[in-house]
């Protein structure tokens, strides 16, 4: 069966889940493998790196954000151009934001060295996790270029009807990252550095295998001459826009909470938020990995005007993230305690913070599920400015409402509150926007 027939199977839960559950297994093993590093971090070199690798977060987040933008931009708009046929004109304009994309990201790896030691000094940090930061970052940055293109190419193998060779990589590359993990930090004793160096090479497996993949003519996608189109590039930035705000949000929210445990927790306090972020980040890439399956298809039934097909996987969508919503929440209660005593002690001051912290958080799993889904649907029907609203009033606007109002009502608490608090005004906004664009979209 080619690459392209995929999209004229019925839609059903049978199909629908060949789609996804690759890219579920795809986002929740690459979570896993980040919680993995984290777990090397605090075990071999201790919870102060373990900080260090959240207080470097920002900076990264900031050098991914426009790359994060164009992909999944580009994706949305080369699988229109794809379901009305223009396979040519597709393909040029994927090799054209290729290239675009390794330029950005030559340019924010520059950026990142610029501003990261400014920025870990306006934190008055302990001299050791400067140090720590410093020099994950540095090695971390190396590898900007591999890892904007896994980026990309993560989501075009995607859309290429290739989810399970993603997936495969991403497993590959995981493993790869694991082992290194310890060979670098344990046996060579590279400490924090060897951890940056071995999520960059875990990370480039799917960029080496995505440049052979679209080298090959009998890909739906491939490598043409590139043709530069100035419609394409800004419709790929509008319609990414608000992965893009995501990315940079996250780097600012990230901050945010970053101060607010130092200030009320300290050095202890940005340890267990990263635990319990992990925890969130694992849960959370269950919603991410199905809204990535279901983008291609939600572009591709938009552009042939296929409505009843749209509206069946959209529905058939909200009941499956329903259930995993339900069970997710469930899951993360149970498993708290047993989550957080892989990273740190019970004599740790971390433990009994990342305990509390998380069963609080885990309230945000039942609404984060279908914020993502709305998000992503609304970009994968080319209407970035909407999925734009929804990501930045979720990620940053309630988000910095409830940070802001919380902790000073209920000091750590409240921290934990913010989560699930601006979450849930999410999906008030989320679900008013769903309905408000039924009738023009035809879901």
């Amino acid at each position: 069966m080619s690459d392209a027939n995929v999209y004229s199977q019925p839609v059903t839960l049978k199909c629908v889940l060949k789609f996804a559950v690759p890219t579920i297994i795809m986002t929740v093993f690459m979570s896993f493998y980040t919680m993995v590093d984290g777990l090397f971090v605090a075990n071999l070199i201790g919870t102060d790196a373990l900080s260090a690798v959240n207080l470097t977060a920002p900076v990264i987040s900031a050098v991914t954000a426009v790359s994060t933008m164009l992909a999944a931009g580009g994706s949305a708009v080369i699988m229109k151009k794809a379901g009305e046929k223009k396979m040519q004109e597709a393909n040029e304009d994927f090799t054209c934001l290729i290239l675009v994309n390794a330029a950005v990201g030559l340019v924010m790896s520059c950026f990142g060295y610029l501003v990261m030691d400014s920025m870990f000094a306006s934190m008055n940090l302990s001299l050791q996790v400067s140090e720590y930061c410093h020099v994950y970052l540095s090695r971390y940055l190396i590898f900007t270029i591999p890892i904007l293109l896994m980026n990309n190419f993560t989501l075009y193998m995607i859309a290429a009807g290739k989810a399970a060779l993603s997936m495969i990589c991403s497993i590959a590359g995981g493993v790869l990252n694991i082992a290194l993990d310890y060979i670098l930090i344990a046996v060579c004793d590279m400490g924090i550095g060897g951890a940056a160096v071995a999520t960059g090479l875990g990370y480039s497996v799917t960029a080496a295998v995505g440049i052979l993949l679209f080298s090959k003519k009998s890909s739906l996608l491939h490598f043409v001459k590139p043709v530069y189109r100035k419609k394409t590039l800004w419709d790929a930035a509008v319609n990414g826009s608000s992965e893009m705000a995501s990315a940079l949000v996250t780097g600012i929210i990230t901050m945010m909470f970053n101060w607010t445990m130092l200030k009320y927790a300290g050095e202890n306090g940005v340890a267990a938020i990263t635990i319990i972020m992990y925890v969130l980040m694992f849960a959370t890439s269950l919603y991410t990995g199905y809204s990535y399956g279901v983008a291609p298809m939600i572009s591709f039934f938009y552009g042939e005007q296929n409505h009843a097909k749209l509206k069946k996987l959209i529905r058939l969508s909200l009941k499956l993230i329903g259930i995993t919503a339900a069970a997710a929440l469930v899951l993360s209660l149970i498993a708290a305690k047993p989550l957080v005593l892989v990273f740190a002690r019970p004599d740790n001051p971390v433990y009994d913070l990342a305990v509390t912290g998380n069963r609080i958080c885990s309230a945000a799993l039942i609404f984060i599920g279908f914020n993502v889904f709305i998000s992503g649907m609304f970009t994968a029907l080319s209407n970035g400015l909407i999925s734009a609203v929804l990501a930045f009033s979720r990620s940053f606007v309630f988000m910095v409402i409830a940070m802001l109002i919380l902790p000073a009502l209920f000091g750590v608490t409240g921290a934990w509150l913010a989560v699930p608090a601006a979450e849930f005004t999410a999906l008030i906004l989320s679900f008013i926007l769903f309905i408000r664009y039924r009738k023009k979209y035809g879901y």
